[in-house]
């Protein structure tokens, strides 16, 4: 068996984005990413995918039992969705006058960036 060879690929989504899930048992749902993982190509969205973990108890969860939470969902299975015309849209980049790079919305031209 050989290594599993890591490739590091540039996410389009990031934390504090709205996404909508195209594939997949959630499809169609929409939610905020939490958590963005470009080495493993996956994103961990609120409210979406959950699963269930068995857990023993200890400190933390003296009942143990069954416990659901969010997993990780693959990145291409999730489209941005866009704050100004609410859909789902690819971004660009785009330099602004101070010479910042910002991602824009294909669809309406308006920047998706929060900062």
């Amino acid at each position: 068996m050989g290594r599993e060879r890591v490739v590091k690929r540039r996410a389009r989504i990031k934390r504090g984005d709205t996404v909508r899930v195209v594939a997949g048992k959630d499809r169609g749902k929409t939610g905020r990413v939490l958590q963005v993982e470009p080495e493993r190509g996956r994103v961990l969205v609120e409210a979406v995918n959950f699963v269930m973990r068995h857990t023993r108890p200890h400190s933390t969860n003296v009942q143990g039992g069954v416990v659901q939470r969010e997993a990780a969902l693959h990145i291409s299975n999730v489209v941005l969705v866009c704050n100004r015309c609410a859909q789902t849209t690819r971004v660009t980049k785009k330099a602004l006058d101070d010479g910042r790079s910002v991602r824009v919305c294909k669809k309406c031209g308006e920047v998706v960036d929060t900062t």
